[in-house]
């Protein structure tokens, strides 16, 4: 039987069993209190912090929120009673919402994708090599082309393809293949828009990933249009996917300068190089339950 995998924090060079390492996230009013109420839950069911983050929106008639990381022996065995305890104690009080997750269960993650691989191979590399925890149950692609890379990584592959005609039907096999089985849903590259029907029937929230330069060069060839335009920077958004067309809130974004010098291909390589990175780094942070949404806008902690 292979070894529990183990956690080691920057404070310390003790490592952790995954099994006993929990999460908190909290969202509510700003209000005086906050941060030693959930400190003192913690410690009264005997679990140590070992990582805290904290935001506020404003002093006054702010949001707060809080990400709050701690080591309790035997967590999976009290997990649902600390849920529990900590709505009664704490969370009504200031009318929070909040969840428990534990490290050592990963999320189940979808990649959905059609003929562009960057994005694809680099979250089924990091996640190979351990780098990157989630448990990716299968790919969803429109185009068989990637079939062979996805199935050199042990993955499910499943081809689904679309035309406008049958649109919706292609969306219902989706969601039947989603459904109860995803907790998030990666777009990397999947160069087709979903539905508001089907952003609203998912049930996990949904990644997308595509070049900065909107709402310049919208639709096809925008490195090309970039090229033509003179652009001295080239960059990627990751955001979630709402009804409204690329306005879903802001993940991650990066940026590398450039010249005239480059030609439309190097400007798509050194795109697709922050491509990856920026999606994996978004993926990387919802997976570890860091991004907190409140109206368009997130808060990383």
């Amino acid at each position: 039987m292979a070894p529990e995998p183990a956690l080691r924090f920057a404070n310390t060079d003790a490592e952790v069993p995954q099994s006993d390492i929990g999460r908190l996230t909290i969202h509510c009013a700003d209000q005086p209190g906050i941060v030693a109420a959930v400190a003192g839950f913690l410690a009264e069911h005997r679990a140590n912090i070992v990582e805290l983050g904290q935001f506020s929106t404003d002093s006054e008639a702010g949001e707060f929120f809080q990400r709050t990381v701690f080591h309790r022996e035997g967590l999976a065995q009290v997990l649902a009673e600390l849920d529990r305890d900590f709505a009664e104690q704490v969370g009504k009080r200031f009318d929070m919402t909040y969840t428990f997750t534990s490290a050592a269960t990963p999320k189940r993650v979808t990649i959905m994708v059609s003929k562009y691989d960057h994005c694809l191979l680099e979250l089924l590399w990091r996640n190979k090599r351990g780098d990157l925890d989630m448990n990716i149950t299968q790919v969803i692609s429109n185009h068989p082309d990637l079939e062979a890379d996805v199935a050199s990584f042990g993955i499910p592959f499943i081809h689904i393809p679309i035309s406008k005609a049958t649109k919706a039907e292609a969306e219902a096999q989706q969601l039947e293949l989603l459904q109860g089985k995803a907790d998030l849903v990666v777009m990397a590259r999947y160069m087709q828009i979903l539905s508001a029907e089907f952003l609203n029937s998912v049930g996990c929230p949904v990644i997308n990933i595509h070049h900065s330069f909107l709402p310049a060069f919208a639709g096809a060839g925008p490195y090309l249009k970039a090229k033509e335009r003179g652009v001295k920077l080239i960059g990627a958004t990751a955001h979630y996917a709402t009804a409204n067309l690329d306005e879903g809130p802001i993940i991650e974004q990066d940026v590398v300068r450039v010249s005239h010098r480059e030609s439309v291909a190097e400007l798509e390589r050194r795109g697709a190089e922050v491509e990856r990175s920026v999606l994996a780094r978004a993926v990387q942070w919802h997976c570890e339950d860091r991004v907190m949404t409140f109206g368009n806008s997130t808060t990383i902690l």
